[in-house]
């Protein structure tokens, strides 16, 4: 329940007398958890100085210390209640280089923290004061270590002039809320339990300890169920992405997400994701910009911004709602710069190479010629359609250079008459800054070949949320490109895994029209848009909550005393992990909203290709394993989303992958034994083979099976029952290839429907089988191929006994064949069978 000011209904109910609980309700802290407190205390110490990585042992000691003072009053006196002193009487000083003299410094240095930390909420302020107007007593009840003194000194610090009837300290009265302390309350202060009421954040403390003695208690949560989720899985991607970072200290930014999120009114479920997770991540981005923009004007420069169409849309939104027209959305995009830049044919071409399927309609759209040759070229192919990279290699022998020149000219004409339409005042300013996305500045080192051709003297600043910064050493000199998360706030492989999945946040800030293709006078010339309306809408309706993000935090930001952007390093790193937490451990409610979308490739298509395919990576997963379905190349275009759909787990072992914190030795694969299938020919001539057994780092099984297409094979017989009587079959998948390696390789993988296949002692439901006898065959239809090679993989998990071990002695010699070997049976299972 919100807390509302007490009205003339509840004041007719002779309320005598409202209690406040102060931390994380009178009180907020402008730190993400409580214990940032204690990160504070680390940095306001010398400890910081001798040990600058000693941050999380630090906290971690100073919540063990104070668990062992609770645990010991306890045991003394009953109850838990502690004052600071005790606490840090626990704290192992030797092992910060400290002599136990310290004790009173840090106890002191902890108040400060406190002092630095903590402000008012305006929310609770206003309702503390109208009770007192309307002549109720007023005061304060808190669990805590800090003393009655010391709580009125840090409530008078964060509002000057505050007075109250009365302030109960549980540690100065030996008792808790969940205690005696509310009974203390009641009986010093002469109040009518039936009259009064306490307000709190703390379910069993405030709420269910108010209630127990006949208080009326009214909940202030701090964040609805559902946002808390999202936080504690922002903090765990923030540890994974930034470890060497603090995570407790972010400027007052969760902070300020609560109170916006707390007074945002009920709207659609994509309203709400605009609010509580990308609207904190563009009020970061346009911040960021800012910066940028600020620090070339202090230099004297006259500065433009220029947002790249498409999906720098949304960041001009923020952009305008705070700094008005100060900013133009200009459509530009990789293809139409990269054409107008271009003098040889060598930057067409490679813009050729990453589309997948290409055909004459979309070559002469992009060109704007009909080279003959080039007709000729797509009429070789099966209905006009080539691949891009095979278009770039035969470019070369197709088309005079000459003629991408003239092409070329014609384009930069064009599109530098758009821009000094949309641009104000743009042959007169020195320094334009460009606003994406990101991510390599392909349009910017475009738009600077454009300028140096046209004699233009004005210098390009990229402003991008991701960067591949290893891709900015060929920026011009005196031009710049700069990331908001950039690889100064996550390494390199944590960036590309943030890139492999960032269609998701494309589709959300992209406008609803199509890409730009050319130009005539002001006016853009688009790609038709294939997108669903219905995905256009929700696009709409998240980046309004973005909008409505924004506009509250900026009122929001000042009453509450909160800066999150005053640290621009700890500003970034936390738009990386609620970006990041968004992109690669998305919670279910946001798979069912956002796993409908269609990713528009773009690059002169009209193809959609999608954000979600479960089904495919449990494919790769059955046919690769997990490490190798990690690196499973698109579509699906949101693989970590993709993860997800399969369980939260497989999300988090995606992450932990992008971080480089995946052990191969780990996931991967161990042979664990060999097995020996029957191969039955067309011609009705059987054989048996011996193929190895897998085990993966989760424990499953798995078989490849590897044939030939001049073996004919027409069946498999899989005798599971070798390997288990009950267990679970998880898929059968089929990889061809010119060669075993390729097949291995292929991420093109073929799913054998469950009702292909024929049971012959075996008892299926759903995935689950039970073999009656030692004689249990699963047969494998095998379709005809025209590859050379084809794999077939089985992935299974045996149900009826622990884990398999992997075979191998010491010396690294292989154990004796036709066995498994599984741990706690103490036995070995004969495989080669009877």
């Amino acid at each position: 329940m919100t807390i509302m000011t007490v009205d003339a209904t509840r004041r007719s109910q002779n309320v005598s007398a409202c209690s406040f609980d102060v931390f994380d309700t009178f009180l907020l802290r402008a730190c993400t958890t409580p214990d940032g407190v204690f990160e504070r205390v680390f940095q306001l110490s010398r400890i910081a100085e001798k040990f600058p990585n000693m941050s999380v042992s630090f906290v971690q000691h100073r919540i063990q210390a104070e668990a062992r003072a609770r645990k010991v009053a306890l045991e003394r006196s009953g109850s838990t209640e502690v004052h600071i002193a005790d606490i840090y009487k626990y704290f192992p000083f030797r092992l910060f280089d400290l002599s136990r003299d310290a004790l009173r410094d840090l106890a002191q240095i902890e108040f400060a923290a406190e002092l630095e930390l903590c402000r008012v909420n305006p929310e609770m302020i206003e309702q503390y004061l109208d009770m007192k107007r309307g002549g109720f007593r007023t005061g304060f009840i808190s669990d805590t270590y800090w003393s009655t003194d010391q709580l009125a000194r840090l409530l008078r610090s964060c509002s000057p002039g505050l007075t109250w009837d009365f302030l109960y300290a549980s540690c100065d009265h030996g008792s808790g809320k969940s205690e005696a302390l509310f009974e203390a309350y009641l009986a010093e202060q002469g109040i009518d339990a039936a009259s009064s009421f306490h307000i709190g954040d703390n379910h069993n403390a405030d709420i269910k300890g108010a209630r127990r003695h006949g208080i009326r208690p009214r909940n202030y949560p701090q964040a609805s169920a559902a946002l808390a989720s999202k936080f504690q899985r922002e903090t765990s991607i923030y540890e994974l992405l930034c470890p060497d970072q603090p995570s407790r200290l972010d400027c007052g930014a969760r902070t300020l997400r609560r109170a916006v999120t707390a007074q945002s009114a009920e709207h659609s479920p994509a309203f709400h994701l605009g609010v509580t997770v990308l609207g904190p991540v563009m009020a970061a981005f346009d911040a960021f910009i800012e910066a940028r923009r600020s620090a070339l004007a202090r230099e004297g420069a006259r500065v433009a911004i220029g947002f790249l169409g498409r999906d720098g849309l949304l960041p001009h939104r923020v952009w305008q709602a705070d700094h008005g027209e100060t900013g133009a959305y200009v459509e530009i995009n990789r293809r139409v710069s990269l054409v107008g830049s271009a003098d040889t044919l060598e930057p067409l071409c490679e813009l050729l190479s990453r589309i997948i399927k290409i055909d004459a309609a979309t070559f002469v759209d992009i060109v704007k010629v009909q080279p003959p040759a080039v007709m000729n070229f797509f009429a070789q192919y099966p209905n006009g359609i080539a691949s891009g990279r095979e278009l770039a290699d035969a470019l070369p022998d197709l088309m005079d250079p000459r003629e991408i020149t003239d092409i070329a000219a014609g384009v930069r004409a064009r599109l530098l008459a758009y821009l000094r339409v949309h641009i104000r005042d743009f042959d007169n300013c020195t320094d334009l800054i460009l606003v994406d996305l990101g991510y390599s500045a392909s349009v910017q080192k475009s738009l600077r070949r454009i300028f140096d051709r046209e004699g233009i003297r004005t210098r390009l600043h990229g402003a991008y949320l991701l960067t591949l910064d290893d891709a900015f050493d060929d920026i011009a000199d005196g031009d710049s490109a700069e990331g908001l998360i950039s690889d100064r706030v996550v390494t390199p492989h944590v960036k590309r895994m943030l890139i492999r999945n960032v269609a998701l946040l494309e589709q959300l800030c992209c406008s609803a029209e199509g890409s730009a293709r050319d130009y005539r006078g002001s006016e853009v010339l688009r790609e038709g848009d294939q997108r669903p309306a219905a995905q256009l809408a929700l696009a709409t309706e998240v980046q309004s909550g973005v909008l409505a993000y924004t506009a509250r935090a900026r009122e929001l930001a000042p009453r509450y005393a909160l800066q999150p952007y005053a640290d621009p390093a700890v500003a970034a790193r936390w738009a990386a992990a609620v970006l990041g937490r968004l992109l690669l451990l998305p919670d279910d409610d946001e798979l069912v909203l956002l796993g409908g979308i269609k990713h528009d490739v773009n690059l002169g298509t009209q193809a959609l290709a999608p954000l979600l395919d479960a089904s495919f990576v449990n494919d790769c997963i059955v046919a690769r394993g997990l490490v190798s379905a990690c690196t499973a190349p698109a579509p699906p275009m949101w693989l970590a989303g993709s993860f997800a759909a399969l369980s939260p787990a497989h999300a988090y072992l995606y992450t932990l992958f992008g971080a480089n914190r995946l052990s191969v030795n780990v996931f991967g694969e161990a042979q664990c034994g060999t097995l020996q299938v029957g191969l039955f020919r067309h011609d009705g001539q059987a054989s048996l083979e011996a193929i190895n057994v897998y085990h993966s780092g989760l424990g499953d099984l798995r078989l490849r099976i590897p044939l030939s297409r001049r073996m004919t094979v027409a069946t498999i017989a899989l005798p599971l029952a070798k390997l288990t009587s009950n267990g679970m079959l998880h898929g059968i998948t089929v990889q061809y290839g010119e060669s075993a390696a390729k097949a291995a390789d292929n991420s093109n993988m073929k799913t054998i429907a469950e009702g292909r296949l024929t049971d012959a002692g075996i008892e299926r439901s759903g995935r689950h089988f039970r073999a009656a006898g030692d004689d249990g065959m699963l047969l494998i239809p095998v379709d005809g191929f025209e590859d050379d090679v084809a794999i077939y993989t089985v992935a299974l998990t045996a149900l009826d006994h622990d884990r398999i071990l992997a075979l191998g002695d010491r010396d690294g010699n292989e154990a004796p064949s036709a066995t498994l070997t599984w741990r706690g049976a103490n036995r070995t299972q004969a495989t080669n069978g009877k």
